[in-house]
């Protein structure tokens, strides 16, 4: 019995290190890629490129992290929180074509010096909600009675208050994805699973400008439903959707009217997407090369630009970004390498294997130790990677912090089920059971 459970003492602590190694890997990001000035974290870690308000949002959920790791001093945390809080605060609201934002909301894309709109972006009604997230996640952990961490609650307080959910909706129930200066509202809606479960709950909870539970009912009319395994699955192809609003949102045990009916809840639903994922790379109906119970993670992720010929000598079309997923596709062979980690809290064993496995027999994904973005072993190269993604994206450095932390303790989730934000939106959404 002593030796099984040393062995299994050894196990943990083997896990505890690789944990720790690419957790503050990815934390590392939001360090070296970050305007001190105005807290704006760049979008990609390619020279040159501009800020993301998603990353940006990412960024400030994943400092409280840093801070009880003993990464950084809660002193510099709070001086970068309060630094971007207040140019957010401070930056033009406005229907010019160089503002940061308008009615509340931020354009997708902003200059990493300047803050101006950058590559003449959307106002986009997701990022934005991401980047309010984070603010929701600072507020929360900075809780003591000193300038700074009042200030910090204060601005998010605010900023909250003035985004414009009810115009956003703009004559329908369900919100437009984004605006243009000059064209206006984009032509489609938030409608159907996706991770906009957080934008709508951060909408219905406004104390200004709130949406009423029909826009939700809306977004969820549009559901799709499938059968896997028996068992019913809300469809949604990307696994980065299935995960982005469990970074900030604990959906265990709670449940709003259009999943009870199915009897289980959106975490259920993630458990059963990685499942898809690890059978549909099991059966690879595509013959891609690595795929497997260990190598899955299908996502929207940048692929190479041009047609070419794979391993197999057949010849396969690419487009570049694209969101892949299963089982519906597109797929190409490309695959995310830091997915099966990031759904940690969900399948422990499953995302471990899989972690070990695109390391040991892909060790050119990791760069400095962190992971980039994304990689295709189906094509020719000079290593087993084959095309490979030169860059790390935010967006998926923060997501990693926030699932391993999760997992390891449960920070984020426990701060957000403390905001009376978050209680009540998911409240107005219809949700009940469980923690709340």
């Amino acid at each position: 019995m002593t030796g099984r459970s040393d062995a299994r003492q050894t196990d943990r602590d083997v896990d505890q290190e690789l944990f720790d190694r690419l957790q503050r890997a990815a934390f590392g990001y939001f360090l070296e890629h970050a305007n001190s000035e105005n807290g704006l974290i760049a979008d990609t870690s390619l020279p040159g490129v501009p800020s993301s308000i998603a990353a940006t949002g990412f960024g400030l959920s994943c400092y409280p992290v840093g801070v009880e790791r003993g990464w950084m001093s809660r002193q510099d945390a709070a001086a970068r929180t309060v630094a971007t809080l207040r140019f957010f605060a401070g930056s033009r609201q406005g229907r010019a074509t160089d503002a940061t934002g308008y009615k509340g909301f931020y354009y997708h894309f902003l200059d990493m010096a300047t803050g101006q709109r950058a590559w003449r972006s959307e106002l986009s009604l997701i990022d934005s909600a991401l980047l309010m997230a984070g603010m929701l996640v600072a507020a929360a952990y900075f809780d003591r009675d000193d300038p700074i961490e009042k200030e910090i609650r204060s601005c998010a307080a605010a900023l909250y208050a003035r985004m414009n959910w009810a115009w956003a909706t703009h004559g329908g129930k369900s919100f437009r994805l984004g605006w243009k200066p000059h064209g206006g509202f984009l032509p489609y809606r938030w409608e159907a699973y996706s991770e906009a479960i957080i934008l709508y709950v951060l909408a219905l909870a406004s104390p200004s400008y709130p949406v009423g539970r029909e826009s939700y009912e809306a977004f969820c009319d549009k559901y799709e439903w499938m059968t896997f395994g028996e068992r019913p699955f809300l469809y949604a192809g990307p696994l980065f959707i299935h995960l982005f609003s469990h970074a900030w949102i604990d959906f265990r045990g709670i449940r709003d009217a259009a999943i009870a009916v199915k009897d289980m809840d959106y975490f259920d639903n993630t458990r059963r997407a990685i499942a898809l994922q690890r059978d549909y790379a099991s059966d690879n109906p595509g013959a891609f090369a690595g795929y497997g119970r260990d190598l899955w993670g299908l996502t929207s992720c940048d692929g190479p630009l041009r047609p070419r010929r794979l391993l197999d000598g057949r010849r396969q079309a690419f487009s570049g970004y694209a969101a892949r997923g299963v089982p519906l596709g597109p797929d190409d062979g490309t695959i995310a390498p830091w997915a099966p980690l990031a759904c940690l809290p969900f399948e422990p064993q499953a995302a471990l294997a899989a972690t070990r496995h695109v390391i040991s027999r892909y060790p050119g994904v990791l760069r400095d130790g962190r992971f980039l973005g994304s990689f295709n072993p189906s094509i020719p190269g000079k290593t087993p990677e084959g095309w490979l993604n030169l860059r790390s994206v935010g967006l998926d450095q923060g997501l990693l912090v926030m699932m391993i932390e999760n997992h390891r303790t449960g920070l984020i989730w426990n701060l957000m089920r403390r905001s009376p934000i978050i209680r009540r939106g998911l409240r107005q959404a219809g949700f009940s059971g469980g923690w709340l």
